[in-house]
């Protein structure tokens, strides 16, 4: 048999590429099965486990040096868990944080993780500006000025107004995600402290869509932004090929399937984050063998001039 050229094997290298990609995107357990990375006990398995547990690459590229998932665009980002550096958050007390998207990338607000623990202090925003937290693991406690308290736990979360006196503090240990931008505010509107949970929100209508709709913030003028939270079952998919002058962040907070972003198409699993400018075209379809469920900041009610 004539032996292929050196040519014909570079031409195939793409072939073998999204070959093996494809393998891990139907893998049952994730991209990859990783037993020192995923914990296989089923008593640690607290809902979005795998946000703090993620897949860190794929198995037949975990020995390649300098592999990331992570891509940084002029209209997108895709930031996977390989990527994130930890860093002492300033002003707050014994909490480490990692910055997934923040106005150098483009975006007119902050997405971080928060990783607290024991004697773990929360700092404040500066000045004018909103922060909303969501709890991914663990719990904290809410304290406001006038000492009022709520417990926080997973898949809680708390809208803090601009220039809100408030403290969190976590007893054992906790990974919030927070956004923070700074308030566009409108004459005679005013925000006001919101704390609740995804299970108490309805779900809304969304007409020639099939996923599940839930908005963690009131429709009101009196918001900038919202937060929903989107669920799709397997095989599920935006009917609509969204292009529109709305930022994006993104985290995923379970399952996995492909992202479209521009012109590129990202496979994507529950700990990954993007950011999507204005205008960029985007598109989403679940895979595997469980829902996909996605946390997503959205700004709203606001001219955009």
């Amino acid at each position: 048999m004539q032996r292929l050229s050196s040519l014909s094997l570079h031409a195939l290298l793409p072939l073998f590429t999204t070959l093996s990609l494809l393998k891990v995107i139907v893998a049952e357990e994730g991209f990859c099965s990783w037993s020192s990375i995923s914990d296989s006990s089923s008593n640690s398995k607290h809902l979005y486990w795998k946000v703090t547990n993620p897949t860190l690459s794929p198995s037949h590229l975990q020995d390649l040096p300098g592999f990331t998932r992570s891509v940084y665009k002029r209209d997108h980002a895709l930031i996977t868990p390989e990527s994130h550096v930890f860093s002492p958050l300033p002003e707050w007390k014994n909490t480490l944080g990692a910055y997934l998207i923040t106005p150098a990338i483009g975006s007119h607000f902050v997405m971080y993780l928060a990783k607290m623990q024991e004697t773990s202090l929360s700092g404040l925003p500066a000045y004018n500006v909103e922060r909303f937290v969501f709890v991914v693991q663990g719990a904290v406690t809410l304290t406001n000025a006038s000492g009022a308290s709520h417990k926080l736990m997973v898949d809680s979360y708390a809208y803090l107004p601009p220039n809100f006196e408030h403290l969190l503090k976590c007893d054992e240990s906790a990974t919030l995600v927070v956004l923070e931008r700074r308030y566009a505010s409108l004459e005679n509107h005013f925000t006001e402290l919101i704390v609740g949970s995804t299970d108490q929100q309805p779900i809304l209508e969304t007409p020639g869509e099939v996923f599940e709709l839930r908005k963690l913030l009131p429709v009101s003028i009196a918001y900038d932004f919202n937060v929903h939270i989107m669920d799709f079952q397997p095989g599920e998919y935006l009917n609509v090929k969204e292009v529109h002058y709305n930022q994006h962040g993104l985290l995923l907070l379970e399952g996995k399937g492909i992202y479209r972003l521009g012109d590129s198409w990202y496979p994507v699993q529950a700990g990954d984050a993007i950011w999507m400018a204005p205008f960029v075209p985007q598109w989403y379809a679940a895979l595997g063998k469980t829902r996909t469920r996605y946390f997503l900041y959205k700004d709203a009610n606001r001219d955009p001039l």
